[in-house]
């Protein structure tokens, strides 16, 4: 296992790991999964607020991130939050909580939290936009550590979750007056389930090529690295293991060698387990990525062509 100060040379793979028993467990599950890196919850995903983590807690957490070099570690908001809630005792509520995860992670060194932009529940796009922006903005005014950054999530799209188009999260950047503190993160099966292609090396260049005109190339800050189990414009969010689904080997080929995403770190989200031999489902996508990102082979030489006989 490379330890944090090393770079391999392909992106850091991790997964999201379980919290129960400890938040340090998350660090031991990565390890045995052969992770690079890792997503946690900070908290009880289920529950709105929680007690403050301890002092012993979070040295545990340092001491088996030293232990293991498993690093960076991502985390992911609990999925009560609803930053678009035309309700404002939600909204109020759902500022307040991710308020609270951004101090966690700040407390953990976690530099990333992964926030879902919301849905608008019927109040309209823009509208559920300008919620979500006018909620960045109270959260960044409160939370003053540069180091750790929201990162809003490309979606699926079901219902009236926002956070679909791209040009929906350009707009929740802009209007935030913060908009250098947020990052983002590319899930590969939400981004296809929303009518984005990247399997062919000009879908490839057309989806990307319009992030970085709208977003900025650099904003992304992590990426899940999810297969779909339906098709691309679905607007159904439906995860499944590395290439056997709608997005494809090609596709995730192309963002792990892309050089651009180097340093990203990169999470599976696809479903645990073991497969019929007994093996654990996050290490063989963990061992199908690997295999994607190795630089192919150079081809063999080809024989020399036999001169002609010379004539006698």
């Amino acid at each position: 296992m490379p330890r944090a100060t090393e770079r391999p040379l392909t992106p850091r793979f991790g997964a999201h790991m379980s919290i129960a028993g400890g938040l340090h467990r998350a660090i031991d599950l990565a390890e045995a999964a052969g992770c690079d890196c890792v997503q946690v919850f900070v908290k009880n995903q289920r529950q709105w607020s929680a007690r403050p983590l301890r002092d012993d807690e979070i040295a545990a957490w340092h001491a088996a991130q030293q232990r293991t070099g498993i690093a960076p570690a991502i985390a992911h908001a609990t999925y009560l939050i609803n930053l678009a809630s035309p309700d404002n005792a939600i909204w109020q509520r759902s500022i307040a909580a991710c308020a609270d995860e951004l101090r966690r992670c700040s407390a953990l060194r976690i530099r990333g939290l992964v926030i879902h932009p919301g849905a608008h529940m019927g109040c309209g796009e823009a509208a559920g936009c300008r919620r979500v922006a006018d909620a960045l903005r109270i959260i960044l005014d409160e939370f003053d550590d540069p180091i750790v950054r929201p990162l809003l999530e490309i979606t699926a799209g079901q219902g009236t979750c926002l956070g679909h188009r791209l040009e929906h999260l350009a707009g929740m950047i802009d209007r935030s007056g913060r908009p250098e503190r947020i990052g983002i993160c590319f899930d590969t099966c939400h981004a296809l389930a929303a009518g984005y292609r990247f399997d062919t090396d000009e879908t490839y260049a057309a989806t990307f090529d319009e992030l970085d005109r709208r977003l900025g190339i650099a904003r992304i800050e992590c990426f899940h690295l999810n297969d779909s189990r339906r098709e691309c414009g679905s607007r159904v969010d439906r995860h499944t293991h590395v290439g056997e689904g709608y997005v494809g080997r090609s596709a995730f080929r192309r963002i792990v060698t892309d050089p651009r995403f180097r340093n990203v770190p990169m999470i599976l989200e696809t479903p645990k387990g073991t497969d019929n031999r007994g093996r654990d489902l996050d290490r063989i996508n963990l061992q199908r990525l690997r295999r994607l990102a190795r630089p192919a082979p150079p081809a063999p030489p080809r024989p020399a062509r036999r001169a002609a006989s010379a004539r006698r």
